[in-house]
């Protein structure tokens, strides 16, 4: 069964003290072991009741849930999270042939997890602060052999991306994409998702390209 109160972590020095929150809200939680970014889609296989539960519950009241990437712990037990998380809106679901729930899901807005507690079924529910929108910036040109490589990648992905809207002239936007179908370690894509400077992100997305390019070469 879960822990009644996971830890929550703080990162990179954030506070969690509720002082000027614009929008505070209650979300149910999916803690995962991968990074929604916001836009970007997430599959998923649902088995256990509690999120049978709240995947039906959020469908009924076409409300979000949280998706927070576990640091410690796993999927089906107790688990300690990161602070920053995505939200996520249900879009498509079906049953599977294996009698499993299929659900893909679309990632909304950031927030940071400020507490949380469990319902009687073992699901997290979380108070969650709604972090602003990045202000729109246009995608500088030396970030471009990006968005060539981008391009190449979400075609090759097929159905999930399929009907993902494309913004390549957008530096948030090419950046959240290539964050998330870049092969990096969890925590980079953290880090990443953390940001709030698309350029910085981009250029850290750069150097983590060069990186599994140079451990492929040497393989």
């Amino acid at each position: 069964m879960p822990a009644p109160f996971p830890a929550v972590a703080a990162t990179d020095g954030q506070s969690l003290c509720n002082e000027s929150f614009e929008i505070v809200l209650k979300v149910p939680l999916f803690p995962l072991r991968t990074v929604l970014f916001p836009g970007g889609p997430l599959p998923l296989r649902i088995f256990e009741a509690r999120y049978l539960d709240m995947i039906s519950e959020c469908l009924k009241s076409d409300t979000p849930f949280g998706v927070l990437l576990i640091r410690e712990g796993d999927e089906t037990g107790a688990a300690q999270t990161h602070a920053t998380g995505t939200l996520a809106r249900i879009v498509d679901w079906y049953q599977g042939s294996d009698g499993l729930l299929g659900v893909t899901a679309a990632g909304e807005q950031r927030f940071r997890l400020l507490d949380v507690g469990t319902r009687g079924d073992g699901l997290y529910v979380g108070e969650i602060e709604i972090l602003p929108d990045e202000p729109a910036t246009p995608l500088p040109d030396e970030f471009r052999p990006l968005v060539a490589i981008l391009q190449r990648v979400l075609e090759d992905l097929g159905l999930l991306y399929q009907r993902l809207e494309r913004r390549y002239d957008d530096a948030t936007w090419v950046g959240f994409r290539f964050a998330e179908v870049l092969p990096i370690e969890n925590h980079q894509k953290q880090a990443c998702l953390e940001l709030q400077d698309p350029i910085q992100r981009l250029r850290m997305l750069r150097g983590a390209l060069k990186d599994v390019r140079a451990t492929e070469l040497q393989g």
